[in-house]
């Protein structure tokens, strides 16, 4: 009963907030938009895919990149590759990572990652940070990528309709709690 009422909540919530209120955390929008069915904190996904999904230390479109905790981001972080720039580089679509117009939890699609490791081996990666306008000036480190399904990743969704899919994920992150 308590958790229907919690559904419940959490749509008429984001019926009558608007959606700019909402801090979207990073793993419900990466399994929205990369299709990976793992739930629970980002530093449990790496854990949670083996024996599930392929994993791996190559970036493909559509892979999650699973970030491992650190003492500044202690339940570590997801993102989901946009695109592949380079053999060093590519593109991230992710949220809750840089402050915009001074919110946490905001999304931000196709910016940059790029490996730093010393052996090119994407152990370690620096990631853009709204508000430099630039790549962040920490190094943090990944545990790998996680593709979509065994040999390989499938493409990301287009779009991530705020309207409709941001009542969806406050559903699926109150069935969470």
């Amino acid at each position: 009963m308590l958790r229907k009422f919690m559904c419940f909540a959490a749509a008429f919530l984001a019926a009558v907030i608007p959606a700019q209120a909402f801090a979207l955390q990073c793993v419900p929008y990466a399994r929205q938009i990369s299709g990976i069915e793992i739930r629970g904190n980002a530093l449990t996904w790496w854990g949670q895919a083996a024996g599930r999904y392929a994993r791996g230390s190559t970036p493909q479109v559509g892979a999650v990149m699973a970030f491992k905790p650190t003492r500044s981001m202690r339940i570590g972080h997801v993102a989901m590759v946009s695109k592949i720039v380079s053999d060093r580089e590519v593109l991230i679509s992710h949220s809750n990572w840089s402050r915009i117009n001074g919110r946490r939890g905001q999304i931000e699609n196709n910016v940059r990652a790029i490996d730093v490791s010393e052996k090119g081996d994407w152990s370690k990666v620096r990631v853009w940070y709204a508000p430099l306008g630039d790549l962040g000036t920490s190094s943090y480190p990944l545990y790998g990528f996680i593709y979509n399904k065994p040999g390989g990743a499938v493409a990301p969704r287009d779009r991530f309709e705020l309207g409709s899919d941001i009542r969806r994920l406050a559903a699926l992150e109150a069935n969470e709690a």
